[in-house]
């Protein structure tokens, strides 16, 4: 085999298992995770010492608190609810006030679904052409975000809205854009050139992005 093939061979292999790599199989029924008092690592909890409460969670009965855009998110992930480690999920309960909004962001290790409990939400996707696939999704409906597009999502109804997403990943990682632009310290020069904004207009934008 020339070496030319051979590298051509790799990089097909290569990018097949990065295209359908996602969280691994688990190589038992369960794993609840749990500090091991000697050692400070992560173990899973002996099997004789499970019990079914391990499996429930009740921590999003109720909605959190609204940031300043009206939004609350209550993720719920292993940390939180030790029953969802090594199995490849993972969900969060949105809460929206009237106007609230869920600012565009991502997911870059799982795609999302988003089923609305109440209300009216304007909710959409924006693919890597940069086309935008938005509607108004309502109580008893759902919608796909797929992994790592950015989307976003507003309440336009007259009432408190309430979303539950889930998550095909135990880690599926969060990155908000406006955060991820000006709140990381990326050069002011470049900024005002992308974004054709003066060094006022993103003075202002880093103090309310930046992390304190």
């Amino acid at each position: 085999m020339s070496q030319k093939l051979k590298i051509l061979l790799f990089l097909t292999l290569f990018h097949t298992h990065v295209a359908f790599a996602s969280d691994p199989d688990p190589l038992q029924d369960f794993c609840i995770a749990f500090k091991d008092s000697a050692s400070g690592n992560p173990s899973c909890k002996n099997s004789s010492a499970v019990t079914v409460e391990d499996f429930t969670f009740s921590g999003i009965k109720f909605p959190g608190n609204y940031s300043q855009t009206g939004f609350s998110a209550t993720p719920v992930n292993s940390n939180v609810f030790p029953g969802l480690n090594t199995l490849g999920m993972s969900f969060v309960r949105a809460d929206f006030d009237v106007g609230g909004v869920n600012v565009p962001h991502s997911h870059p290790r799982a795609t999302e679904t988003a089923f609305v409990m109440e209300g009216r939400i304007y909710s959409g996707f924006v693919d890597t052409n940069n086309r935008v696939y938005a509607k108004v999704v309502e109580k008893g409906e759902v919608m796909v975000f797929p992994r790592g597009l950015v989307h976003f999502q507003m309440n336009v109804g007259d009432t408190a809205a309430s979303i539950l997403g889930s998550f095909n990943s135990q880690n599926p990682g969060l990155q908000k854009i406006p955060a991820a632009i000006f709140g990381s310290g990326i050069e002011e020069a470049l900024l005002e050139k992308a974004f054709g904004l003066n060094a006022k207009e993103i003075a202002k934008l880093r103090k309310r992005f930046l992390p304190h």
